[in-house]
């Protein structure tokens, strides 16, 4: 069963997306109700005004003693220009003609004032009544509208959710498949459940398809790699003890010692690959038993494997050890990157010395070897890459996967894995081991 944190992604998705949708509009409308409220109340209240100054001018034309308005809501002041302004209040005094929004610590009142026949008037309207009507009949819709826009919205999304659940559920069966072996049944299109759209069973068909013809290919993958590297084990084994053989009897030419040298190299090499790969076949699991052993042990043996490649060389092989340490996990796979760094140590060293020091929690390999430049330490990891620009020296090359199949295992096991190289000074490489057990 996957975690809870996992399920469910596409319904939290599709819920935000709504959730975020309604909220725009929201947002959008307030703003856009408010800010229109504003703008017509300016502009209607700004032409009442007007129109009620011209209606007053008109009056006091036919009537100059016609009493000026002063109402709840609009209050008007008439004055002969150059008048004694202090009969005014105090916000209206420093008016000029035209119209003015006082502000709010002023009353906020709207103001037009006009000059006419050597007299000014100043007519002031108090918005309060037109802010409640505005809200009365402006946000209380406006907020029924929402209240409307937010049902259709949850109601659209319930419909979303349950178009997208089969798909969901399709996800949750896929996630629960094994790598070695997925249940692909599980999503057989007539498996789905009924409400599922033709969409998803088409998508579920194609899955089905897609996970069969996956499994068949791993397993014929699998089966090849494991056969073959059986395989590949019995000439292995007789090559290298026909060679040991020969090389034991007395009376052989120099040339005929390296030729048979050449050849045990090569076959040593050929067995650790074929080792490397079959642990590298199984994916996820090696297939080995783990146990827990020291990493001296394992360090020592492989020395001891590779110190013929050095023979005949004035390369010293050796093994400085300051502490002892025990790791759980399969031996093998621990020989095979030790196996793989030291080849590659001894192969591209002429003279000198190769040292595997064993520290608390690491393995470090030194060499003075012809060692690597920038950009081929870049692509050290890569697979199949050699480097030395082509320039071997006359020694042996490896195949260009040794270190490929040690960062491979490196990440499998959580061994990190770090090479330090300069060209003409040697290479040095480190393996940390975080689950290491130091030994007394």
């Amino acid at each position: 069963m996957p975690p809870a944190s996992t399920r469910g992604e596409l319904r939290r998705t599709i819920r935000v997306a709504f959730l975020a949708q309604a909220a725009a509009i929201a947002i959008a409308a307030v703003l856009g109700v408010w800010g229109a409220s504003m703008v017509v109340k300016r502009v209607l209240i700004q032409q009442a005004l007007k129109e009620e100054a011209a209606h007053l001018w008109a009056r006091l034309e036919r009537d100059p003693a016609a009493e000026v308005p002063d109402t709840a809501n609009l209050v008007a002041h008439l004055l002969t220009v150059g008048a004694d302004r202090r009969a005014l209040p105090v916000e209206l005094r420093d008016l000029s003609p035209g119209f003015h929004v006082l502000p709010s610590d002023r009353g906020g009142a709207l103001v037009e004032v006009e000059d006419r026949g050597g007299r000014r008037l100043y007519l002031l309207f108090k918005p309060e009544k037109v802010d409640a009507l505005a809200f009365w009949f402006g946000m209380v819709p406006l907020v029924g509208v929402l209240l409307l826009l937010l049902v259709m919205a949850w109601a659209t999304y319930r419909m979303s959710r349950r178009a997208v659940s089969p798909v969901n559920w399709l996800a949750e069966q896929v996630k629960r498949w094994h790598p070695d072996h997925p249940e692909i049944d599980a999503i057989r299109p007539e498996a789905l459940p009924a409400e599922a759209s033709d969409e998803t069973r088409a998508l579920a068909a194609a899955l089905h398809d897609f996970g069969s013809r996956l499994g068949r290919f791993v397993e014929r993958e699998r089966n090849f790699t494991r056969d073959a590297s059986h395989e590949l084990r019995t000439p292995l084994t007789v090559m290298r003890v026909a060679t040991d053989m020969i090389v034991a009897e007395p009376g052989l030419s120099p040339m005929a010692q390296r030729a048979l040298r050449r050849v045990q190299t090569a076959n040593r090499d050929m067995e650790a690959l074929v080792e490397s790969f079959l642990i590298l076949a199984r994916e996820g699991d090696t297939g080995l038993p783990g146990e827990h052993f020291p990493v001296s042990d394992v360090v020592r043996d492989e020395v001891e494997k590779v110190r013929p490649m050095v023979a005949g060389k004035p390369v010293e092989l050796r093994v400085e050890q300051t502490a002892d340490f025990e790791l759980h996990a399969p031996s093998t796979v621990l020989a095979v990157m030790l196996g793989n760094l030291l080849r590659n140590a001894c192969r591209y060293t002429d003279a000198g010395h190769v040292t595997v020091r064993v520290e608390p929690g690491r393995i470090e390999i030194v060499d003075t070897g012809i060692g690597m430049g920038p950009e081929e330490l870049s692509r050290a990891f890569e697979p199949f890459y050699r480097g030395t620009g082509g320039q071997t020296g006359g020694r042996e090359v490896g195949q260009g996967i040794g270190l490929t199949i040690v960062q491979r295992l490196a990440d499998r096991y959580g061994w990190p894995v770090r090479i330090e190289s300069e060209l003409g000074r040697g290479t040095r490489a480190h393996i940390e081991f975080p689950n290491a057990v130091p030994l007394a």
